[in-house]
């Protein structure tokens, strides 16, 4: 799972699709972390945050898909970075619903780089039971 955390602020949707998902086989990779400190620097250099990204970057590379979720409360950067990380890999799933601030910028990605796209939580779900079961998405 990859998307909009913003230092814990936003909704915990990484819960919301689990849950959804919890009768699938299979698992997923969350980078949400309940011992995370919003006041950690965010530099390289600072060992806890390094790990985290390192955690993140290799739970991208090691995943059959990677779902993408961008609230739309959220300006998510990071989030950006990584579906530019993933969009030629054939491995991303999208959902940015209307409202999110740069929806044309992810919109066109996915287009161009033939990334499936949804508009709603639940259906970032249910396109992941799909794909879980053999169905193109």
């Amino acid at each position: 799972m990859a998307g909009s955390i913003d230092l814990g602020k936003s909704i915990d949707w990484q819960s919301e699709l689990s849950e959804s998902l919890a009768d699938c086989p299979g698992t997923l990779l969350n980078p949400r972390r309940t011992e995370w400190d919003s006041s950690w620097r965010g530099e390289a250099d600072f060992l806890p945050f390094r790990e985290q990204v390192e955690w993140e970057l290799a739970a991208m590379e090691a995943a059959d898909r990677i779902a993408f979720y961008f609230a739309p409360d959220s300006q998510a950067p990071v989030t950006l970075m990584e579906l530019g990380l993933a969009a030629r890999t054939g491995k991303a799933l999208v959902c940015c619903p209307a409202g999110y601030w740069r929806k044309g910028n992810v919109d066109v990605v996915c287009a161009r780089y033939g990334v499936a796209t949804v508009g709603s939580l639940p259906e970032l779900g249910e396109a992941i039971r799909a794909y879980i079961n053999g169905v193109k998405v």
